[in-house]
């Protein structure tokens, strides 16, 4: 069963930024990595739902063209978009997913500590909007907790193992240490986003 609204929205009734996006190093530095994996320097048009109080979105918006950020509680999507005022090519959103999917394609989506408040049925129909909205080439990046949690629905790595199973999706890279893992798919065959290759290295 997936996680209610009521959860987050007490969660973030506590604190404005409950797990520390942005003192933590731990999520400065995941960040950080989690952009470098991205395999293209820019990106035309991005979505990333969940995107909390915006710590990575803010960072994500320097990559991309327009960007689309959606958050489930209000009061937190109202939070970032404050804070993301001065980037005018980026839409802050209050809606959740997969109940609610935005119009369009989009060459890179974002999915951070997101996919494992879902269960089985939610999370196929988020795969497969993401999949159907995914343009060729497009990117879709994917960074979960790997420990257990009481308020998740399942583990990120069993989340990023439904991911890498879904026929829509052909895997980049991996990056998997004991916290947290990162994997990187596009739509599409994995040698046009090899970044050696579109800069004639190979």
């Amino acid at each position: 069963m997936s996680v209610e609204d009521a959860y987050f929205e007490a969660v973030y009734a506590e604190s404005t930024d409950p797990w520390g996006f942005r003192t933590r190093w731990y999520e400065r530095r995941k960040r950080a990595l989690t952009l470098a994996s991205l395999p293209h320097e820019r990106y035309e048009r991005a979505f990333e739902p969940g995107c909390a109080i915006g710590a990575l979105t803010r960072e994500l918006a320097v990559r991309c063209d327009a960007l689309l950020a959606w958050e489930r509680v209000a009061s937190t999507a109202q939070q970032a978009e404050r804070d993301l005022t001065g980037f005018a090519h980026v839409r802050v959103g209050r809606a959740g997913v997969p109940w609610q999917w935005p119009r369009g394609t989009f060459d890179l989506i974002v999915l951070s500590e997101l996919l494992y408040y879902f269960g089985d049925a939610d999370l196929g129909d988020l795969l497969e909007l993401t999949a159907a909205s995914l343009r060729p080439g497009g990117t879709v990046v994917a960074v979960h907790w790997r420990h257990p949690a009481p308020d998740h629905a399942r583990l990120g790595d069993d989340a990023h193992e439904v991911l890498a199973a879904h026929d829509g999706f052909a895997p980049l890279s991996c990056h998997a240490e004991a916290d947290f893992r990162i994997d990187v798919h596009t739509r599409g065959p994995a040698a046009s986003s090899s970044v050696a290759r579109r800069e004639g290295l190979v």
